[in-house]
């Protein structure tokens, strides 16, 4: 009993932590510095009056928007009007669950892992899981009484399924590579190298994908203002809208780990066997890398028009996908 008890206590701690990084922590930062980094990109100031370099700008976002007159239109369909926010950012955040961040270690003679579940089909789990974020999206567009987002969560339904395919078709090469579904085994089998090296193709194409999946610029069309006055979520005010918000960040959170377990080595790669903090910080660093690039995306380029995001979809990232699939299995098959 006292030693379910402890291991009842551990996962309880694994998953506040991981909670509170990927939702309590990192939005506010990412929210911080995508304002900063934009207004670098832009030769603008930024943020710069609450608190010393505006540090404080999150909270007082955070502050305005529980402040905020929650306002719900007629007409909705209530229930799912309210449940469909909650269901994006729960979707959003057991993602990270089946991240591995880094070594094991020992404690009080007890080994510790540092992610909260190890499934033997994680891989599975997060494409799973992240075809759910749909569900949210759509229902918010439809449950809202409003045709402009209904059209909004009609075209990120869409969106998301088309590139959806291709990132699956991207990650084949790689299990066919390391020969498992479960994350853990996918970073142990890049002990020696990252599969980025001999997955450089299915890499590309996990990259765009994930930039399209997480709608982000130049992907960014289920909430274009200039068109839909921000697409499924017109109708949300106060902290239905904030849970949004924040979902697309944990989404982008995710998605960069996900990129550096899969293709750079997770936590073991440029050291394959560090401790705990160093492959910790590792991990995390190439993960910011990603998250650069999001902000760096957003800064740089225009956005797409709908018929070039499918087209890009299903007549380029689809075929290279299925070329990198075949050409995985021929190589393997000449080495063998």
């Amino acid at each position: 009993m006292n030693e379910f008890l402890i291991q009842l206590a551990i996962a309880l701690i694994k998953i506040s932590v991981v909670v509170a990084f990927g939702s309590g922590i990192m939005v506010p930062v990412m929210v911080y510095a995508e304002r900063r980094v934009v207004a670098f990109f832009q030769q603008r100031l930024g943020p710069n009056r609450v608190g010393p370099f505006g540090i404080l700008q999150p909270f007082a976002d955070a502050l305005k928007l529980i402040l905020k007159e929650d306002i719900t239109p007629l007409g909705v369909d209530k229930f799912i009007y309210y449940l469909a926010p909650g269901l994006v950012l729960f979707f959003s955040v057991i993602n990270l669950a089946v991240i591995p961040w880094g070594p094991d270690f020992q404690i009080f003679g007890r080994t510790i892992t540092l992610y909260v579940a190890d499934l033997g089909v994680g891989l599975l789990y997060l494409l799973a899981v992240s075809s759910l974020n749909i569900y949210g999206i759509v229902l918010a567009g439809w449950s809202s009484n409003n045709k402009y987002s209904l059209l909004g969560g009609l075209r990120s339904s869409a969106q998301m399924i088309s590139y959806e395919l291709s990132m699956g078709l991207a990650l084949v090469g790689l299990v066919m590579s390391s020969q498992s579904l479960s994350l853990v085994s996918i970073v142990n089998a890049q002990q020696a190298y990252p599969f980025i090296l001999i997955q450089p193709l299915g890499f590309v194409i996990f990259l765009i994908c994930m930039v399209a999946e997480t709608n982000r610029a130049p992907f960014d069309l289920p909430e274009a203002e200039t068109e839909l006055v921000a697409g499924f979520h017109t109708e949300y005010s106060s902290m239905k809208f904030a849970m949004f918000f924040m979902a697309e960040y944990v989404n982008m959170v995710v998605m960069s780990c996900v990129i550096t377990t899969l293709f750079l080595g997770g936590w073991r790669w440029p050291f394959p066997n560090p401790g705990p903090i160093i492959g910790v910080a590792q991990f995390l660093g190439k993960a910011f890398a990603f998250l650069f690039l999001y902000i760096w995306l957003r800064a740089t380029l225009p956005r797409f028009r709908y018929d070039q995001l499918m087209k890009f979809g299903w007549k380029v990232l689809m075929p290279l996908g299925i070329l990198n699939i075949l050409i995985t299995g021929l190589i393997q098959s000449l080495v063998k």
